[in-house]
């Protein structure tokens, strides 16, 4: 666990560079990003750069003939690489041989690194392929800086703490799939985040950035369902091999869900001994899967350690987050790992590895159905959609929001487009449940066009994509990066293993989806390695929270002093009668149990956005 920072200036002594060299000595920095209890920090200068990391465990920087890198974060599965040597110097090496993008290609790993070339006068930055570390830059006159997170680019000359309207209005009033949607920028204005999957370089003045790892739409892979399930399980077994062995004091979170539980189940199998597990859990039983959880308990928990959710003090605890996380938190759902975190590091365990990924590379989100059968329509293959969409009927119908063909049409009309192979529309509706709350002088949402990449020509496939790039995935992996952070542990996701995604975007879309059931080849390739009550089960809880009951009751009268307050009301964000009406329909849900949607995301998004103005007002 680790976080790096540093500048290149196209002169000396660029206050730029003092700025970041005053950070690092006093170790600041380490207090901003969240590192509680590091011991130290490390840089290397030169006239016109500096580089920065501050960490615990093997020291992330090297410096060797004029070249200097700093890393956060690990490699895997790393060929020739010299006993005892460290991420940074295997950089450093890699660099000489083949450049930077080069250099990048061959890594497996979670990473964000920095180089300086003192030969060439060229500061370069990269990003792993799915942007589970993250990494941010901001350009000034004479100047590029960069940091693990954006409070420390704050006070660089001409960096401010500005926030970016658009994404204000996108918090406030859009669901969350869409507030990364632009996945260059921030919510500061004055900084700009990296996207995943790039590198860009420097020399103080003018910037370049490049992709260096990507996937192209090729046929897919043939193969029966046992051969491709045996190429996937062996990728999944691997890919959690290589991070294991790296753990240091390692755990787990446990849901009732196959993808965390394949992690587990895999580490079982490849150390031959159980693991200890960390599951969050409820009284209110829509939420809590404990059930679920129990048939993994015997044969892989040595220790299950369960973090009751009850009624949490919802406003303190979103103070402390928005402080870890520099922004406001994208779900409720997080208040939950933000206490699971705690009490992990509580107990000395330094490495938490979860299940984050499974769902968009195995199409199991209820979402995914509708692209399979948009795909299976324009195969023009009228037996297996009719078949699909029976078993999706058969497994996933609800008394509120009833399924059958008709309503599968309409879903396939309003998320795709017919005349454009793959492309997949934004849900208008989700997006513009709550635009009636933004002022109308703040922000249009309704005006509002997201960006949707369709490099596929499955519309399935790019439903997916969008999610890990541009959605569901970096909001949640910038939550689970700053809250593991902040406790002093290392997060780690194997399905974000870049083999596991380079096969499964050549699998066929029948070996993800089929019978009415998400995750095919994941159950096949789990075979003997889970349970068959875990590997066979449909019902899919989803790791959630009852955040209904947090903003009512006790709740209800904290979200009314805020929304009330003369700071809220002035901020000219809101329709403030839209949001007390809300505010009443909500209570009027909760109490009476009515079998409809609440509102319980809007008041969680309200809450975390007022809470991050209101710090960044006081000057924090």
């Amino acid at each position: 666990m680790s976080r790096i920072a540093g500048a290149i200036a196209a002169e000396t002594a660029h206050p730029a560079l003092l700025a970041v060299a005053a950070s690092l000595e006093t170790l600041k920095a380490a207090e901003d990003w969240g590192l509680h209890g590091m011991p130290g920090s490390m840089a290397a200068s030169s006239a016109t750069a500096l580089l920065g990391w501050t960490g615990h465990g093997t020291v992330q920087y090297a410096s060797r003939d004029g070249v200097t890198a700093v890393v956060d974060g690990r490699f895997y599965g790393r060929p020739a690489l010299a006993e005892n040597d460290s991420e940074a110097a295997h950089l450093i090496r890699r660099f000489r041989e083949m450049g930077f993008p080069g250099a990048l290609a061959g890594l497996n790993g979670d990473f964000s690194v920095a180089l300086f070339d003192s030969k060439n006068r060229k500061l370069w930055l990269a990003r792993d392929r799915f942007g589970v570390k993250p990494l941010y830059y901001a350009r000034g006159r004479g100047y590029l800086a960069f940091a693990s997170r954006p409070s420390a680019l704050f006070g660089m000359p001409g960096i401010g703490k500005a926030v970016r309207k658009e994404y204000v209005a996108l918090y406030a009033g859009c669901h969350y799939r869409y507030f990364d949607n632009d996945n260059a920028k921030s919510p500061y204005a004055d900084v700009a985040q990296l996207p995943a999957a790039h590198w860009l370089s420097s020399d103080g003045t003018s910037v370049e950035t490049g992709v260096y790892w990507s996937m192209t739409d090729a046929e897919d892979i043939a193969g029966s369902d046992a051969e491709l399930a045996e190429r996937y399980r062996d990728l999944i077994l691997d890919a959690v091999r290589i991070r294991i062995s790296k753990a240091e004091k390692p755990a787990f979170t446990l849901s009732g869900g196959m993808d965390s539980s394949s992690v587990l189940a895999s580490s079982v199998r490849h150390l031959g001994r159980k693991q200890i597990a960390f599951s969050t859990v409820y009284d209110d039983k829509t939420y809590d899967e404990s059930e679920d959880i129990a048939s993994m308990l015997d044969g892989y928990v040595e220790k299950w350690n369960t973090i009751k959710i009850g009624h949490p003090d919802v406003f303190g605890l979103v103070e402390r987050m928005v402080a870890v996380h520099d922004e406001p938190v994208c779900t409720a759902t997080w208040l939950s790992h933000f206490l699971l975190c705690e009490e992990v590091s509580r107990q000395g365990y330094r490495t938490l590895f979860g299940g984050l990924g499974g769902d968009e590379l195995n199409a199991g989100e209820y979402e995914h159905f509708i692209p399979n059968f948009a795909d299976l329509m324009r195969a023009g293959d009228e037996k297996a959609l009719r078949r699909e969409v029976d078993m999706w009927v058969k497994y996933h119908d609800h008394p509120v929001f009833k399924k059958d063909f008709s309503v599968m049409e309409e879903m396939v009309r309003r998320s795709t487009d017919a005349a454009v192979p793959g492309r997949c529309l934004p849900d208008r509706v989700r997006l513009e449940r709550y635009a009636a709350t933004l002022d109308e002088g703040f922000f249009d949402l309704k005006k509002w066009i997201p960006a949707m990449d369709h490099p596929f020509k499955s519309y399935l496939k790019n439903r997916t994509w969008q999610d890990i790039y541009r959605e569901t995935i970096p909001p949640c992996l910038r939550a689970e990066d700053r809250q593991t952070t902040a406790f002093g542990i290392e997060n780690c996701v194997p399905f974000y293993d870049h083999r596991l995604a380079e096969f499964m975007f050549r699998v066929p879309n029948r070996q993800k989806i089929r019978d009415g059931r998400t995750k095919h080849l994941l159950r096949e390739a789990m075979t003997g390695v889970l349970p068959e009550e875990t590997r066979t089960r449909t019902k899919k809880v989803g790791w959630n929270a009852p955040a209904h009951q947090w903003f009512s009751g006790k709740g209800l009268d904290r979200l009314n002093d805020l929304v009330h307050s003369a700071a809220f009301r002035g901020r000219g964000i809101y329709d403030l009668k839209e949001v007390d009406r809300l505010i009443r329909e909500h209570e009027d849900i909760v109490v009476h149990g009515r079998n409809i949607d609440n509102h319980m995301m809007f008041f969680w998004q309200l809450v975390n956005l007022e809470t991050w103005l209101l710090r960044l007002d006081a000057g924090a």
